[in-house]
């Protein structure tokens, strides 16, 4: 197998297959009263919502932010918890050692990867106000794409997130997608902060 950086790995995760997801439910904001004409707002916030879904579901979120579970047919995401990054919860030992060209490791939720960069933890991208993505804004969100720092301006984003790839977005894709993650439900679930690679002494 060739050596490939972790930025690879990343992309060739996100290619995989996903199940598709329920449309969500329109919100009480954007639902039309009996009777009444559907606005052109309305028709806007539902084309929005249906973008972002299809955006978040083939662009494999659900790979690496949703834990995997053994289903009947094997491994797979558990939509229980979708979206909703690293269990708090699921305490892991220390990673293996790399050996030879294999130098990343993941744990068997997809959610902890370890590589050169250290150990990292896919975020909850839930609207939980505390522990997702609920006190975010659009920008914050653009930013965090766009400049790969969390929230535009803090610690780099680390991979398995392919930033590289998705910060080809464009604006409207990015503002589906977190129209879309603001309509799923929130899961309050504080994941670990990364963990820098060990000094070499």
């Amino acid at each position: 197998m060739m050596r490939r950086n972790p930025f690879q790995i990343a992309t060739a995760a996100a290619s995989l297959s996903l199940s598709a997801l329920l449309l969500p439910a329109a919100s009480a904001e954007t639902a039309a009263a009996p009777g009444a004409p559907e606005t052109a707002a309305r028709v806007s916030d539902a084309e929005t919502l249906t973008r972002g879904k299809y955006l978040v579901t083939t662009s494999g979120c659900n790979d690496c932010h949703t834990p995997w579970k053994v289903g009947a047919t094997g491994p797979e995401p558990d939509m229980s918890r979708m979206l909703s990054g690293h269990p708090q919860d699921f305490e892991l030992p220390p990673p293996p050692e790399p050996q030879g060209p294999w130098i990343v490791a993941a744990a068997a939720t997809n959610t902890a990867w370890s590589g050169p960069w250290g150990i990292s933890f896919t975020a909850n991208l839930t609207p939980d106000a505390e522990t997702g993505l609920g006190k975010w804004t659009l920008r914050n969100f653009v930013e965090t794409i766009r400049t790969g720092r969390h929230m535009g301006r803090g610690r780099v984003v680390l991979p398995p997130m392919p930033i590289p790839m998705y910060k080809h977005f464009t604006d409207a894709d990015l503002e589906a997608v977190f129209a879309y993650l603001q309509s799923i439900p929130a899961v309050s679930n504080r994941v670990p902060e990364p963990v820098p690679p060990a000094v070499e002494r």
